[in-house]
């Protein structure tokens, strides 16, 4: 893997440092600022480059809903976009046999990891799963959907779609 030299975990939830009075909310667009000028600084081109990618996403979002400036969920959201896009085409490069693309991609997708909150454990995930299907009544797998449905605003960016999706077999079967 490629030199990230100041990759380290970057939620923009909750920072205490810089500008910012302690506990203040900073926006993801702000924390990729942030970040943008101090990778420009340490010249790391690759986390400037998806740095500059997901910038470019939000902004993309932003006029085409048409706002000044969008919600931590919305954020979130471009944000989950992107890392799925990356993670196929891992998928797909790996099929390929392309050694110098999985690469590049592998280290664009640790650098967005750092932006996603905090993944839930697969007992935190399945928990939240079984209350779910109580709550609903499910009994069988043609409630698959609503399950899913109900479950995904829950667990928004803490989880991957897929990860859910066997959890709700697991339990539904």
């Amino acid at each position: 893997m490629k030199s990230l030299a100041f990759v380290g975990k970057r939620s923009p939830r909750l920072q205490g440092s810089g500008d910012n009075k302690e506990g203040e909310y900073v926006s993801l667009l702000n924390q990729l600022n942030q970040d943008m000028k101090q990778a420009m600084k340490q010249k790391d081109k690759e986390t400037l480059s998806v740095i500059r990618m997901v910038k470019t996403s939000i902004q993309n979002e932003t006029i085409r809903l048409g706002k000044g400036e969008l919600s931590a969920d919305e954020e979130l959201t471009i944000l989950s976009k992107e890392l799925k896009q990356r993670k196929d085409s891992l998928h797909e490069f790996k099929k390929a046999n392309r050694a110098d693309l999985v690469e590049n991609l592998e280290t664009e997708i640790h650098i967005l990891q750092e932006y996603m909150p905090e993944q839930l454990t697969d007992a935190e995930l399945g928990k939240i799963v079984q209350e779910t299907i109580k709550e609903i009544g499910a009994s069988s797998m043609k409630d698959m959907g609503t399950i899913m449905k109900s479950v995904m605003p829950k667990v928004k960016g803490k989880a991957d779609g897929a990860r859910i999706n066997e959890l709700v077999k697991q339990h539904i079967s």
